[in-house]
């Protein structure tokens, strides 16, 4: 039986069960497709030519920061530089594009976290429910820990930018495409961190108060992508230049679809974009 979906798509939201399995639905247009029961079937996409910015809805062109059109870039507070580098906050400084937004995302707790995406990384998130980021599926990590509390996202970036003296905070997509990470000791690692980045935890604490930081201890997580197969040879679709597509669904990790022959696709990417989903 073919089933067919049309509309303008979104960032896949992403779920965890009590195992730690992740669940993914595709919304597209009124619909929101239940990707997991998808696998193994033949999938074709139709980009239709058309993308509308994820905010505003504004037809535009060309796609910015995976789904905005330029004008919600240039005035939007969560489009502006410090949501990449929250150290050098606008808030703080007195030149948040929307304060009252910035009161509401950014003046409440964020978490520091150490994960493993095929490479081992820090980063912060906001959310951590039931032990599970969002985030930490996003970014396809197979192990991750919270291991600190910070009172804002300002702290969270100086502590992070400490941390970032010692260990990375990137994820090499294709390093986590190719299969299960090597497991690695998140507990032993957190250790030596912290004691490299005393002085440093220190003097942020000096400077923003004695709570501005608070030390976790939270398990390392397992984390369970639904995967029958993945690629060897990674070939990354661009919907800009490869309007349609289609394969056999074998499986998917952080935002992306793995396809058979190898191929796979960022969907986050293509936010906003209006796309034909057809299932056989």
């Amino acid at each position: 039986m073919t089933t067919s979906y049309q509309g303008n798509i979104r960032k896949m939201r992403v779920s965890a069960d009590a195992e730690h399995k992740v669940h993914y639905q595709l919304p597209i247009g009124e619909h929101l497709i239940e990707m997991n029961s998808l696998i193994g079937t033949h999938l074709e996409v139709v980009y239709q030519g058309q993308i509308h910015c994820v905010h505003c809805g504004r037809k535009t062109k060309k796609s910015f920061n995976q789904g905005y059109c330029y004008p919600c870039v240039t005035k939007l507070a969560q489009c502006d530089t410090c949501i990449i580098k929250p150290e050098l906050c606008h808030y703080d400084a007195g030149t948040c594009r929307e304060p009252a937004w910035g009161e509401e995302n950014c003046l409440t707790d964020h978490f520091v976290y150490l994960s493993n995406t095929g490479n081992i990384k820090v980063g912060i998130t906001r959310h951590v429910t039931e032990g599970i980021s969002s985030r930490w599926i996003d970014q396809g990590a197979t192990q991750a820990m919270a291991i600190m509390r910070v009172q804002n996202r300002l702290i969270s970036g100086l502590v992070e930018s400490a941390f970032k003296s010692h260990i990375g905070d990137k994820t090499n997509w294709r390093t986590m495409l190719k299969g299960e990470a090597e497991h690695v000791d998140l507990q032993t690692l957190k250790e030596t961190l912290l004691a490299q980045v005393q002085d440093d935890l220190d003097a942020i604490t000096e400077e923003h108060g004695f709570q501005a930081i608070s030390q976790l201890d939270t398990p390392a997580h397992q984390i369970h992508y639904p995967v029958q197969q993945y690629p060897v040879k990674i070939k990354s679709i661009n919907l800009d230049k490869e309007l349609v597509f289609s394969g056999t669904l074998e499986g998917m990790k952080g935002q992306y679809w793995l396809l058979d022959g190898d191929r796979v696709i960022n969907m986050r990417k293509y936010a906003g974009y209006h796309l034909t989903l057809t299932t056989a």
